[in-house]
Order: C-alpha cells, then structure tokens, then sequence
C-alpha cells in the first residue's frame, strides 16, 4: 500500500448489516459512480473507461455494478484540501465482490466489498486499506492516526449508505 518508505499503510475491517436483498447491496456498492451519496469525502466521480452491469434503480438513482478494469476520476475533499486520484476496479465477482484501487494521486487506497446473504437481509464488509503518501508536509508521517480517523470515518460512510439503500 504504502508508495514510500515513511508513510506507512494502516489496514482495517468493517461490517453492517443491511435489511435489502444481496443484490441490491452490491449493485449499489460495486457502482462506484454512487459513492458522492454516501462517501463524505466524494464530491465527484467521473468514468474514464470501463463497462457496467445495469442493477436496476434506488429511489431515483440508477445503478449498476463495474467490471474489473473500468476506472475513475475521484474528487475528495480531505483535511488538506482537494485531491484527486485515478480509481481502478482491480477485483470484481458479480454479486459477491468488488475491489477498487487508487492508481494514482494522494492517499493510496483499496477497498475490497464482500457481499453475503444474513438473514432477511444482507452483510456487507469491508477490507480497507489506506496510507498517508502524497500528502503534504507533517501530514503525511501521521499514517497510523490518520488510519483510525479513516476508520470512523469509513464506519460513518457505510452508515449513510445503510440508510440509504434501505430507504429504498
């Protein structure tokens, strides 16, 4: 994860449960171009390249699942200020996992997305990972802390996306 020796990565998992059906979840959590409604830091997405699977639609948004290899302009508003970086779609299980990647720009990052089935409704977790590299200045030694407070805000993110896929 780390692009340098001295910004190191920190790793972490989350879990929610979500009361939707499996494929909801994931069509919703594989299409990246959703993340601006539920990703507090995501102020933009735009596709480069890449396909799509239509999933169907929540409330007004349309939504569909990426394939391995689409990618993505990402525009995040982080403490430092306004970054952008280039996101790739490195794993892809149609409706069971999805993984995206930063190619490029500050705070590498990889989520991986794995969808269950848990009871009526569906368990969605999260394997992160995340470093402080490219940021400027101090910032960019603060890799550990920095890991935590991207944890929670990461446990805050998934709970918006809860609420929303189960406003339906």
């Amino acid at each position: 994860m780390s692009r340098d020796g001295d910004a190191p990565a920190s790793t972490f998992t989350l879990e929610i449960d979500i009361q939707a059906d499996p494929q909801t979840v994931f069509a919703f959590v594989a299409d990246f171009a959703t993340t601006p409604l539920w990703y507090s830091a995501v102020q933009r997405v735009e596709r480069i390249d890449g396909g799509r699977i239509d999933g169907g639609q929540i409330g007004e948004e349309r939504i569909g699942a990426e394939r391995a290899g689409a990618r993505y302009s990402v525009h995040r508003r982080l403490p430092v200020g306004p970054v952008v970086n280039t996101v790739e779609v490195v794993g892809f299980e149609d409706g069971r996992e999805v993984t995206f990647a930063s190619a490029d720009g500050p705070t590498p990052f990889r989520y991986r997305y794995l969808v269950s089935p848990e009871g009526r409704g569906t368990r969605l977790r999260l394997d992160a990972g995340i470093s402080a590299a490219g940021l400027p200045g101090p910032a960019r030694l603060l890799g550990p802390l920095a890991g935590r407070l991207f944890a929670h805000g990461m446990r805050e993110n998934l709970g918006t996306l809860k609420r929303l896929i189960e406003a339906g």
